[in-house]
C-alpha cells in the first residue's frame, strides 16, 4: 500500500502514471499487432478488424463502470483507515466482474451478426464477426483483470498490472503471426486467428495477474473464505461507476455513428478512420494515464480531509498533461502520412488517413481539459458531471453531422472538424463543472485544508 496523503503530489501523479502509460500503450499493441499482419489481407480485412475491435469500446465502458467504482471507493476508504470496508469492495468488484463476463459472452456470442450488419454494408468487410467471435473469450476476461487491476490503484500498486500487461502483449506479437499468417504451421486463420491471439494473450494476462495477488502482502486487499454478494456494495460502485461507463459507451455511440455515416464512402476511409483512430488513441494515452492516477491520489485525499491536497492533485494533474499533449499534438502534425503508411500502402486509405489525423489531432490539446477533470470528478465520487459533458458532446456532433450528411458537397473532412469541435466544447463544460464540484464536495473540508 502506497499512502497518498502524504509527500509530493507530482511525485505520487508520475509515479503511478508512467506505469499505467506503458501498460496503456502495451494493451492498445494488441490491435495495432493486429493490423499490422492483417494489412497483407486487404483493406477489406483491416476495415473489418477495425469495424470489430469498435466494440471493445462497449466492453471499456462497461469495464470502466467497474473500475472507476472500485478505485473511488477503495481509495476513500483507505485515506480514511476504514481498511475492513476497502476489503468489502474488492470483494464484491471481483463477483461483479465475473457477472458481467458471463454476460459478455452470452450476448457476444448471440448478437455477433446483427452488430456486423449493423455497422457496415460491405459483404468483404463483414468477415470481422469472425474476428470478433475469436476475440469475445479476451474481452470478457478483461472484467475480471480489472477487479483485480482497480483494486491494487486504489492502494496505490500500479507495476504488476503494467508487467502482465507487456507479458500479454509480447505473446500477442509471437501468437498473431503464426494464427493469421499460418507461420511454421500452414494453416493461416486470417482475421479469426487475429482474435483468438488475443484471447489467447488476455487469458494468460489474467491468470499472472491473480498469481500476484494471491503471492503478494498488500496490507488491505484479502481473498475472502466465502463469496457473498451484496447488494448494498454493487449499489455503490454502480451509483459512481455508471456514469463513466456511460461515457466510453457514449464514445462507443459516437464511433459506430461514424462508421454509419462514412460507409458510403468505401472501404478505403473506413480502413483510413480505424487505422487513425488507434493512432490518435495511443497518442492521447499519457494523458488517460495521468487522468488514471488522479482518482487514487485525491480518492484518498478527499477520503483523509485534506481538501488543499485535492486541489492541488487538480491542478498539477492539469499541468503535466499539458506539456505531453502539446509534444504529442506537434508529433501527429509533422509524421500523419508516416504513422499512416506503416499499416497500409493504399494510396486512397494514406491519403484519407492523413487528412483525418492532421485534423482530429486537434483533440490532443482539448483532451487535457476532459481528462483532467474526469480524473478528478472520479476522485470525488460523483461522476455524473462528466458524463453531462461528454452527452454533450456526442449531441453537438451528430446533429450538425447527420444534417451535413444529406448536402451534396458532404465529405469526411467534414465530419472530422465537427468532431474536433464538439471535444474543444466538452472541455470547457468541464472545466464549469469542476469549479462548481470543488465548492460543493470541498466546502465541509475547508477546515482541514
Amino acid at each position: 500500500m502506497t499512502d497518498l496523503t502524504q509527500g509530493s503530489l507530482r511525485r505520487h501523479v508520475w509515479t503511478m502514471a508512467l506505469p499505467m502509460m506503458i501498460g496503456m500503450f502495451v494493451q492498445s499493441l494488441y490491435l495495432f499487432v493486429d493490423l499490422y499482419f492483417v494489412s497483407d489481407l486487404g483493406a477489406e480485412a483491416i476495415a473489418a478488424v477495425s469495424a470489430a475491435g469498435n466494440l471493445m469500446l462497449l466492453i471499456m465502458a462497461l469495464t470502466q463502470m467497474l473500475n472507476v467504482g472500485c478505485v473511488a471507493l477503495i481509495a476513500r476508504y483507505t485515506g480514511a483507515r476504514e481498511h475492513q470496508n476497502a476489503n468489502i469492495v474488492f470483494q464484491q468488484a471481483m463477483l461483479m466482474g465475473m457477472a458481467l463476463a458471463l454476460l459478455t459472452l452470452v450476448l457476444g456470442f448471440s448478437l455477433s451478426g446483427l452488430y456486423m450488419h449493423l455497422l457496415t454494408a460491405d459483404p468483404a468487410v463483414q468477415q470481422a464477426q469472425q474476428f470478433l467471435l475469436a476475440y469475445l473469450p479476451g474481452l470478457a476476461l478483461m472484467f475480471v483483470s480489472t477487479a483485480i487491476a482497480a483494486a491494487l490503484r486504489a492502494v496505490g500498486i500500479v507495476k504488476p498490472a503494467m508487467q502482465v500487461q507487456l507479458i500479454t502483449v509480447l505473446l500477442n506479437i509471437v501468437l498473431a503471426p503464426v494464427l493469421i499468417a499460418g507461420w511454421g504451421t500452414g494453416f493461416p486463420l486470417g482475421v479469426f486467428g487475429a482474435g483468438l491471439a488475443s484471447s489467447l494473450s488476455v487469458t494468460v494476462g489474467v491468470l499472472l495477474l491473480w498469481r500476484y495477488f494471491l503471492n503478494s502482502d498488500h496490507s488491505v486487499l484479502q481473498i475472502p473464505k466465502q463469496w457473498r454478494f451484496d447488494d448494498k456494495v454493487w449499489r455503490q460502485i454502480a451509483a459512481i461507476g455508471v456514469p463513466a461507463g456511460g461515457e466510453f459507451a457514449l464514445i462507443f455511440i459516437f464511433t459506430a455513428f461514424v462508421y454509419w455515416v462514412i460507409k458510403d464512402f468505401g472501404t478505403a476511409t473506413q480502413a483510413a478512420f480505424g487505422i487513425g483512430n488507434r493512432i490518435l488513441q495511443a497518442f492521447m494515452m499519457p494523458a488517460m494515464a495521468i487522468s488514471f492516477a488522479l482518482p487514487a491520489i485525491v480518492g484518498q485525499n478527499f477520503g483523509a480531509g485534506q481538501a488543499a491536497r485535492v486541489r492541488q492533485s487538480f491542478r498539477i494533474g492539469m499541468q503535466q498533461m499539458a506539456w505531453v499533449m502539446v509534444l504529442l499534438f506537434i508529433l501527429s502534425q509533422l509524421m500523419a502520412h508516416s504513422l499512416i503508411a506503416l499499416f497500409s500502402d493504399d494510396p486512397r486509405v494514406l491519403a484519407e488517413g492523413e487528412l483525418f489525423m492532421r485534423i482530429i489531432s486537434l483533440n490532443c490539446l482539448s483532451a487535457v481539459l476532459v481528462f483532467s477533470c474526469s480524473g478528478l470528478f472520479q476522485g470525488l465520487g460523483n461522476t455524473w458531471p462528466s458524463l453531462a459533458s461528454s452527452c454533450l458532446r456526442v449531441f453537438i456532433f451528430i446533429l450538425p453531422v447527420f444534417w451535413l450528411s444529406g448536402r451534396s458537397d458532404f465529405s469526411p473532412a467534414m465530419v472530422w472538424y465537427c468532431s474536433a469541435a464538439s471535444v474543444l466544447l466538452q472541455g470547457l463544460c468541464s472545466c464549469y463543472l469542476v469549479r462548481w464540484q470543488l465548492r460543493s464536495k470541498l466546502t465541509g473540508l475547508q477546515g482541514l485544508a
